[in-house]
């Protein structure tokens, strides 16, 4: 027994080759470094800097660490309470009647033909308006006795009223604006959306007899349920990124009245020269736009997974 564990067999270890990397090998990284670069100093880097600006404080001894107290005084404020009333009537104001007119567009449109890509171009065209340009032209529109609509009601007999001096219709002018300007845009994914949808379920659906509310319920809207989320949370960014035609049109007023997040936390940083509270009031919005994105998208997952 004992000689025949003398002559087993030895495995000798393998010798670890060292890790070359040849210039093939690097060349991705190469390609990537500059794009890495730009979005290490353009999207990283401000993310630390409102984070480090959001709780310190800068005055004439220098730069001190306050902790929360500049979210402290955030919540305290009620201009900034009202700007998020605002910018919540302004995404209700902006967002239901965007989707549902994108909505409408794509099943108008949802087709080939000459008459259909004019159409489709002619309701795509407001998007390729700067935003600042639109709101010039809709202060055109909105001027109180001399702009179009007035003038326009003056043929019928109305008066009409003051569209951005009026604070309780300030909101609903620049809405208005909003909905003309991004219906459009938000139009194109539906068509993307109807077009994913198999010819075969809509032909069992006619087959079936179903008219056009029933396949519109049952087959249309189900079948753009991951598409509708999408487009909600590109359209809860826009109200929230988008506040040129506020500048243009009302700064603000009248009373505060359009005073949404962007233009505070511009006014906190610029007007009072506030870093700190702008910060502060920036990693807010940040924070409830990650939470609602994070929950229309698991909700659709949520949906898809039972459907499965």
């Amino acid at each position: 027994m004992s000689h025949a564990l003398d002559h087993s067999p030895v495995l000798a270890p393998q010798a670890v080759r060292p890790v070359r990397f040849s210039g093939r090998a690097l060349l991705p990284f190469g390609l990537l470094a500059p794009s890495l670069a730009f979005l290490a100093l353009f999207t990283y880097w401000p993310v630390v800097q409102v984070l480090w600006d959001a709780t310190h404080t800068v005055s004439r001894r220098g730069t001190r660490f306050v902790g929360l107290d500049n979210f402290t005084a955030l919540a305290a404020d009620p201009v900034f309470a009202a700007s998020l009333l605002h910018t919540g009537l302004y995404a209700l104001l902006t967002v239901v009647p965007s989707l549902v007119l994108a909505l409408g567009f794509a099943l108008a449109l949802d087709g080939g033909g000459r008459l259909t890509a004019i159409l489709r171009a002619i309701f795509f065209l407001p998007v390729l308006i700067p935003l600042v340009a639109a709101a010039s032209l809709f202060l055109f529109l909105f001027l109180p006795g001399l702009g179009l609509i007035d003038y326009h009601l003056a043929k019928l007999g109305l008066s009409g009223a003051n569209w951005l001096g009026d604070p309780d219709l300030a909101l609903i002018s620049i809405s208005v604006l909003t909905v003309w300007k991004n219906a459009g845009y938000y139009m194109l994914f539906f068509l993307a959306g109807l077009q994913a949808i198999p010819a075969e379920t809509r032909e069992a659906a006619l087959l079936d007899g179903a008219g056009p509310w029933q396949r519109l319920r049952f087959v249309t809207l189900p079948a753009l349920r991951p598409t509708i989320a999408f487009v909600l949370v590109i359209a809860l960014l826009n109200v929230v990124t988008q506040v040129d035609h506020v500048f243009v049109l009302t700064k603000g007023g009248p009373s505060d009245a359009t005073k949404l997040l962007l233009f505070y936390i511009y006014e906190q940083a610029v007007e009072r020269y506030d870093a700190g509270k702008a910060a502060a009031a920036t990693v807010v919005t940040l924070a409830m736009l990650i939470g609602l994105t994070a929950t229309s998208l698991r909700r659709v997952e949520h949906r898809q997974e039972e459907q499965r």
